[in-house]
Order: structure tokens, then C-alpha cells, then sequence
């Protein structure tokens, strides 16, 4: 009953970071990397000891180039940059052999109007899997009308997926800041994934509501209680599932592959958010709706 006795603590304390998150999210901006801007990555590597990221950066600038330079592993270098042809790629690489041994490991170069697909298709993958989500859960508990009517548990579905995505993506604005941390494919995959994780975990906690609410037919408990006694069913699973996902996701940030590190990242902070919102956001918003519907 934790979560419900103190609703209203949790309802704010959530709806703060929502909004400190819009604030930072429409201040500073989520940085797009070139996937979709358009631009040109080059992947480049030291046989001996790296040059110091300062000394590249201006060899760079005295070639003429403005790039964004990425450490991956202790002999590698991400490069990225606008478009570039293959003369100018050939004086970057020129630019970026400071000490002689340096090897070209992979070039990719992505076209403006190819990124600005990829972002449009992108926002309609966010917006058709949440639709898809929302008509699941009206399905789902479509039988469900007393005390709560079902239309508001997928109202309560909707507010915590866009909670769970806005905080995620008001850290990555914070990333991008700090360590110039990047929007790309791999995150907005990671986001697509996070709302289906997030839901699933509000989903077992409203069913489990939905059977005690059954059993429950004469209404002799309070909603509130029903709704305290699911919790308390159901939110140790819910933990035990996201804290054991959480830690696979955190081996891979720290030592897996430099190109995944992000994406591991970005679903570690989802799946915390997502099992927050699931237990004291979603079930403390449900038993409010509810107060509101009945004291007017």
C-alpha cells in the first residue's frame, strides 16, 4: 500500500521530471547523428600507442575539416563529419595519420534526403507501435467497466509510455550535453523497445487488478486496497525481471562493442523508468482517476 498511500508524493515527483525532462529535451535538443542529418563517419585505427584526442583535433582543423571525433576502445577512432567525397576523405585520412600508423577501417556516407527519411520513418515507427499498444490494451479490457471504466486503463497505459520516453530521452539530452552522446537508429530501436517492456510490465499489474477486482464482485473492499493488494502481488516479479535485465544491460554498456554502448544504455535508463512508472506511477494514477470520478 506504500505506493498508494502516498499517490500523490509519487504523482508529482513524476510529473516534475516530465516536465524538467521537456525543458531540457526543447532547451538543448537531442543531437542527431549523421544517420539523420546526412554526413560521413570514418572508422580508422592505431597500430601503436593513439595520438591524443587534442593533437588530432588539430591536425583536423589545420586540414580544413570541422569533425566530431569519438574514442572506441583504446586504438580506435570514430570520425564524423559532413559529406565528404573521396579526395576530401583521402586528406581527412591524411589528417588523421598524425604519428604514420594509422588504418582505415570502415567509411560510411549518408545523403541529407536518405537521413531525413530515415527520421520520418523513424517518428512513424514511435507513433504506429504506440497506437498498436493503445488498441491492445483496449482490447484486452474491454470486460472491464466497475469501478474503473477500460478506456481509463489504457489512458493510464498512454501517460506512463510517454512518461517512460520522455525521461529517457530528457537523459540522452543531458548525454549530449555532458559527453556529446548522439540520437540514432539504435535509439529510437531502443525506445520502440523500451515502450513494449514498459507496457508489459503495466499490463501484469493492471490484469492482476483485473482478477482481484473479479473476485471482488460485491465491491466489498475498497478500490484503493484492491489495487494496493495487486501491488503488493505482483511488484516483486515486476523487480525482479527489470533488476536482472538491468544488469546484463549494464555489463553490456560497460564492456561490450563501442557501438552498442548507447543502446545499452539508453535501455537501461527505460527499463528503470518503466518498472517506476509501472508500479508508482500507473496504479497510484488509476486509484486517482478513480477518487476524481467518484467525489464529483
Amino acid at each position: 500500500m506504500f505506493a498508494i498511500q502516498n499517490k500523490k508524493i509519487f504523482l508529482l515527483s513524476s510529473l516534475s521530471l516530465v516536465i524538467v525532462s521537456i525543458v531540457l529535451i526543447f532547451t538543448y535538443g537531442l543531437k542527431p547523428s549523421i544517420e539523420f542529418t546526412g554526413g560521413s563517419m570514418l572508422e580508422v585505427s592505431y597500430s601503436n600507442q593513439r595520438p591524443e584526442i587534442s593533437e588530432i583535433e588539430n591536425s583536423i582543423q589545420n586540414a580544413g575539416f570541422s569533425a566530431v571525433i569519438q574514442p572506441a576502445g583504446e586504438s580506435t577512432l570514430i570520425v564524423k563529419t559532413k559529406d565528404i567525397q573521396e579526395t576530401e576523405k583521402q586528406e581527412l585520412l591524411q589528417a588523421l595519420n598524425v604519428n604514420g600508423d594509422m588504418e582505415e577501417i570502415s567509411f560510411t556516407s549518408i545523403g541529407p534526403s536518405i537521413g531525413h527519411e530515415l527520421k520520418t520513418k523513424a517518428i512513424y515507427s514511435l507513433i504506429i507501435v504506440s497506437i498498436a499498444i493503445i488498441l491492445f490494451i483496449a482490447y484486452t479490457f474491454r470486460k472491464v467497466s466497475k469501478p474503473v471504466s477500460s478506456w481509463k486503463y489504457g489512458f493510464v497505459a498512454i501517460i506512463t509510455l510517454v512518461h517512460d520516453v520522455v525521461l529517457t530521452a530528457g537523459v540522452f539530452a543531458i548525454l549530449g550535453i555532458t559527453t556529446g552522446a548522439e540520437v540514432d537508429m539504435l535509439f529510437i530501436v531502443a525506445l520502440l523497445t523500451i515502450l513494449g517492456l514498459s507496457v508489459n510490465d503495466t499490463i501484469v499489474i493492471f490484469d492482476r487488478i483485473r482478477e482481484n477486482i473479479q473476485r471482488n464482485v460485491d465491491q466489498i473492499k475498497p478500490f484503493r486496497l484492491v489495487v494496493g493488494e495487486s501491488l503488493k502481488q505482483s511488484y516483486a516479479r515486476s523487480l525482479n525481471t527489470s533488476l536482472s535485465t538491468i544488469v546484463v544491460l549494464l555489463a553490456l554498456a560497460f564492456f561490450g562493442p563501442e557501438s552498442t554502448k548507447m543502446f545499452a544504455l539508453t535501455l537501461t535508463f527505460g527499463m528503470f523508468f518503466g518498472t517506476y512508472s509501472s508500479i508508482f506511477l500507473a496504479s497510484p494514477l488509476l486509484v486517482q482517476m478513480y477518487e476524481w470520478q467518484k467525489n464529483k
